[in-house]
């Protein structure tokens, strides 16, 4: 923390940051890794693409999640970006259910790399374990793209405001010839 700003500062501009935030639509994805034998999953939105050479993605996950241990001992993962109909999976990941009954709901299957996967997810990136740091409360993780996995039509379920939505095809689109 800069020294110009007060431990009372910093918790002000956290809590205007958590609210901005609320207003960020963001795709919501579920993260699995395996490692030691036992599988793994997460709900998370804090996932974007880093690099198309090489092709690579970066997700944060917070320290206290079960998936934190075994992504900073080098566990490859799967980033499974759900559709609208998969709010359940969702809601069982982010805290609902522990261990494996996360696995509990929807179509899961093991890839040949090992990954858990979810077979009818809007998107699965399997990703290679390359890089990580640590930031305030959160692991920063990246992965090299190994395998794409891709569904259509696009209908990914949407996280914004605490509620779940979809995204409304057609809406502010314009002719792009």
């Amino acid at each position: 923390m800069p020294t110009d700003v007060t431990a009372a500062d910093a918790a002000t501009i956290a809590l205007a940051l958590r609210k901005g935030l609320r207003s960020l639509a963001k795709a919501v994805v579920v993260i699995t890794c395996r490692h030691g034998g036992q599988r793994y999953a997460m709900t998370a939105t804090a996932v974007s693409e880093l690099s198309m050479d090489p092709p690579s993605m970066l997700i944060c996950v917070n320290k206290s999640a079960s998936l934190f241990a075994p992504l900073s001992q080098g566990a490859d993962f799967c980033i499974n970006i759900l559709t609208a109909r998969q709010a359940e999976i969702s809601a069982l990941c982010a805290g609902k259910e522990k261990g494996e009954a996360r696995f509990s709901v929807g179509d899961w299957r093991q890839s040949p790399l090992g990954h858990a996967y979810l077979a009818d997810a809007q998107a699965s990136i399997f990703c290679r374990s390359v890089a990580n740091t640590m930031f305030g409360t959160h692991g920063l993780f990246i992965g090299e793209v190994q395998e794409v996995i891709d569904l259509a039509p696009i209908d990914p379920l949407v996280y914004m405001d605490g509620r779940y939505g979809c995204f409304a095809a057609g809406l502010g689109t314009a002719d792009r010839r």
